[in-house]
C-alpha cells in the first residue's frame, strides 16, 4: 500500500489531458485512436509516478518539515530510499519503453516531458515564477502528445488555453502551500522551499487573478476566432463560459479561503466543483458530436 502512494495515483486525473486530443477531434468512436489514447494515458501516469518517486527521494528531507508531506512513505520513513529507485527504475523503464513502442512521436513529447521534469527537480523548482511556468509547461505537454499520438492538427488556441490555466492552478498550489507553512507552528515556508520565501500572498493573488483571466479570455477567443479549423462548430462552446467562469471562481474561493491543499484537492473532493466540470464536458461534448447524434437520431 505505501507502494502505491508514493506512485501518487491521484495525481493521475492531470493526465485526462492526454485524451482531450482524440475526444476534440471527434475521434472516440475510432477504436484504434481510442486504445492509442488510453494506452498513451496509461503510460503517461507510469511516467509520471516515476518523476514523483523521484521528486520524493530528492526532497525526503524537505517534505520533513510540512505539515503534510511529512507523511508521504519516504519521508515517513514507511519506504527505504533504495525500495524508492528500484520502483521510479521500473516505472520510468515500463513508462518510457511503452511510449517508444506505441508510437515514435508520442515518445518524443514524452521524453521531453521527463527531460522537463528531470531539470524541475534538479533546479527549476527552486527558481521563483520559473517554477510554474515548467508546471504550466508540462500540462502542455501532456496535450501535445495525446494529439500527435493520433495524428490530429495541434491548434496553438489549444497550446494557449492549456497554459494559461495550469499557470492559474501552479500559482493557486503555491498559495496553498503558503497557507499551509504559514499556519503550521514553528514552520517557515522558505525552510521547506526556498521560492516560497520569495513569494507572498498579495502577489500569489495579482498572479492567479492575471491568469485566470488570461485564461478565460483565451477559451473566448478560441470559440469566436473563425480562423481555425475544427470537425465540429467550436462557436457554440461559447455557451459554455458561465460554466467555466464558476469553476475557476470556485476553484479561487476554496484556495483563498484555505480549505484545499492544492487543484487535486479540488477536483477529487470538492462536489460543486466536480458538478461543474462534469456540466461543461457533457456540454463540450454535445457540441463536439452535435451532428453525429443527430445522424444516428435521423436514421
Amino acid at each position: 500500500m505505501a507502494l502505491f502512494r508514493l506512485m501518487r495515483p491521484h495525481q493521475w486525473i492531470k493526465n485526462v489531458f492526454v485524451l482531450a486530443g482524440v475526444i476534440f477531434a471527434r475521434r472516440l468512436a475510432d477504436l484504434p485512436a481510442l486504445t492509442d489514447s488510453l494506452l498513451g494515458f496509461g503510460l503517461f501516469c507510469l511516467v509520471s509516478s516515476g518523476i514523483y518517486v523521484l521528486n520524493d527521494l530528492r526532497d525526503r528531507e524537505e517534505d520533513r518539515l510540512h505539515p503534510r508531506k511529512c507523511k508521504r512513505p519516504i519521508a515517513s520513513g514507511e519506504v527505504s530510499p533504495k525500495t524508492a529507485i528500484g520502483l521510479c527504475a521500473a516505472l520510468l523503464l515500463v513508462g518510457l519503453g511503452g511510449s517508444f513502442l506505441l508510437n515514435s512521436r508520442f515518445f518524443a513529447v514524452v521524453g521531453g516531458y521527463f527531460a522537463l521534469q528531470l531539470a524541475y527537480n534538479i533546479g527549476l523548482k527552486h527558481a521563483v515564477i520559473l517554477d510554474v511556468i515548467t508546471i504550466g509547461a508540462g500540462f502542455v505537454l501532456r496535450a501535445i502528445s495525446g494529439a500527435v499520438l493520433i495524428a490530429v492538427d495541434i491548434s496553438p488556441w489549444m497550446i494557449l488555453c492549456t497554459f494559461t490555466l495550469c499557470l492559474f492552478m501552479g500559482f493557486s498550489k503555491r498559495r496553498c502551500e503558503l497557507n499551509a507553512l504559514n499556519d503550521a507552528a514553528n514552520t517557515a515556508a522558505d525552510k521547506h522551499r526556498k521560492t516560497l520565501g520569495l513569494y507572498t500572498r498579495d502577489l500569489l493573488n495579482h498572479m492567479t487573478t492575471l491568469t485566470a483571466g488570461v485564461a478565460i479570455v483565451s477559451f473566448m477567443l478560441y470559440t469566436l476566432d473563425q480562423r481555425i479549423h475544427t470537425p465540429f462548430e467550436k462557436q457554440y462552446l461559447i455557451y459554455t463560459i458561465p460554466i467555466v467562469v464558476y469553476a475557476i471562481f470556485r476553484f479561487t474561493l476554496l484556495v483563498e479561503h484555505g480549505l484545499v491543499d492544492g487543484p487535486t484537492d479540488v477536483m477529487l473532493k470538492d462536489r460543486p466543483f466536480q458538478a461543474a466540470i462534469l456540466l461543461w464536458v457533457l456540454a463540450a461534448c454535445a457540441v463536439v458530436y452535435r451532428e453525429p447524434l443527430l445522424k444516428a437520431i435521423s436514421d
